[in-house]
């Protein structure tokens, strides 16, 4: 599916207009152990793409147990019963393997790979051996290490980083205590530290199964061979428990702004501006993927115009819609320029907001929107190994991995009315959390509630 730039910017325009769309075909089955497979056939390019999801993310941890699933993507890595310790990524890519990782979000953590289609059966057969086997293999020794690793990664990311615990406090206030979403995927040191190895093999067996995971397989194979495979090597494998990730969006109702202020050893102030808005793919999501577009992409957007062009009162500025499996967050941040207060900066914010709030976007900024967000998904298809991980998202969160055609026809249908309606009802004053970040000599740079503790 390889097209020049100019030619994918295109089609993205006649598709944004009302051309025909036409996404990638799959097919699909499922084993007798519950495992979903997607099969997406393109034999241009000897290759295919393994990606798998198992549907447990940081919303399915148990209290006390923040940061396991992330956890588990760092000893998946480690070794199983036929896969020796640190063998994993040197297996793939002595067989010419590309693009291997995993990661982890609020609802799911995936695995991926791309190989030369002779070497499909490797591929599968590493994926299933720690889906079977890993338990095998894990031991007080490998826990520690890891979960060493993990700490180290958020004092990294997060406690080490300018601003690194801003979103923290942010979504603490929007999703309180005892929604799925409260907490960060990367898990506490507290909470880390006191997982136990019967702990951790206990949220495997409860998650790690069969029929708790989707596989794509996308690029140089067709379904037979896809079924033979599969068959092969995951049909052996015994389904888990009935009961799995949970999926029920959880309401949070909010009717007062809040306000956070944040001291950090940052030579500049931060301003953010954070929501709890609909979940990926429901009424409302795309019309927030077109605002966030129209308020800060681009150098004619909305805001980076008017704070960081015309009133230079910020140095940078971001819109965007975060979407999620239960919920999603709509955030406005802008890093206010030396010398600025940052009640300027969300003043500018809140008259734009107030503007597109009444009167929606202009028809120019509506059809840049729209062109851009199907260049996006048109972009997202391009690669055999995003084209699998889009698929296996779309399996997840729209109940349907042929969507394609679909997600290009919401955002051919967004209007001006409708995004200006999402911005009036779902970008409301009394529903959101403000962040202000303010330098601090001696404060961590990650940052702290002012009168508290980080």
């Amino acid at each position: 599916m390889r097209r020049t730039l100019a030619a994918t910017l295109a089609l993205a325009a006649t598709l944004a207009a009302g051309g025909a769309a036409a996404g990638p075909p799959v097919s699909q089955f499922k084993l007798g152990n519950g495992l979903e497979v997607v099969v997406q056939t393109d034999h241009r390019t000897p290759v295919v793409a393994v990606n798998l999801w198992y549907h447990v993310g940081s919303k399915d941890e148990p209290a006390g147990k923040n940061g396991f699933a992330h956890l588990f993507e760092h000893l998946m890595f480690q070794g199983s019963r036929h896969v020796p310790e640190d063998s994993f990524f040197q297996l793939l890519e002595r067989a010419g393997g590309s693009d291997m990782n995993g990661t982890t979000n609020t609802d799911r953590t995936n695995y991926y790979e791309v190989v030369p289609s002779r070497q499909l059966e490797l591929a599968l057969w590493l994926e299933s051996d720690r889906m079977a086997f890993l338990l095998d293999h894990v031991d007080d020794k490998t826990l520690s290490s890891q979960r060493d690793v993990v700490k180290n990664e958020r004092r990294q990311n997060y406690e080490d980083a300018p601003y690194g615990l801003v979103r923290q406090f942010v979504r603490a206030a929007l999703f309180p205590e005892g929604h799925p979403y409260h907490r960060l995927t990367i898990g506490t040191p507290q909470d880390l530290d006191a997982a136990s190895l019967a702990d951790v093999r206990a949220f495997f067996k409860r998650y790690y199964v069969p029929n708790n995971a989707t596989l794509v397989l996308a690029g140089d194979v067709d379904e037979a061979r896809a079924r033979a495979l599969t068959e092969k090597w995951f049909g052996p494998i015994v389904a888990g428990p009935a009961a799995q990730s949970l999926r029920a969006p959880a309401p949070v109702p909010r009717d007062k702004e809040q306000t956070l202020s944040i001291e950090a050893g940052v030579e500049l102030a931060r301003v953010s501006v954070s929501w709890v808005t609909p979940p990926g793919f429901a009424p409302g999501d795309g019309e927030l993927d077109g605002l966030s577009q129209v308020l800060s992409t681009g150098k004619s957007s909305r805001l980076y115009k008017r704070l960081v062009h015309d009133a230079q009162v910020a140095q940078d500025v971001s819109a965007y819609q975060a979407s999620s499996l239960l919920a999603s967050q709509f955030e406005i941040s802008a890093t206010v320029q030396r010398g600025k207060q940052p009640s300027e900066v969300l003043a500018m914010i809140d008259e734009e907001l107030d503007k597109i709030s009444r009167e929606g976007p202009t028809d120019d900024e509506l059809a840049r929107a729209k062109a851009r967000l199907v260049a996006d998904l048109m972009f997202s298809v391009e690669r055999v190994g995003s084209r699998a991980n889009q698929i296996n998202a779309y399996a997840e969160g729209a109940g349907d991995p042929a969507y394609f055609d679909k997600d290009v026809a919401r955002y051919r249908a967004l209007s001006r009315e409708s995004m200006q309606r999402a911005a009036a009802t779902h970008l409301r004053r009394s529903a959101r959390v403000v962040a202000i970040v303010t330098p601090t000599p001696g404060a961590p740079k990650a940052g702290r509630l002012a009168g508290g503790a980080p």
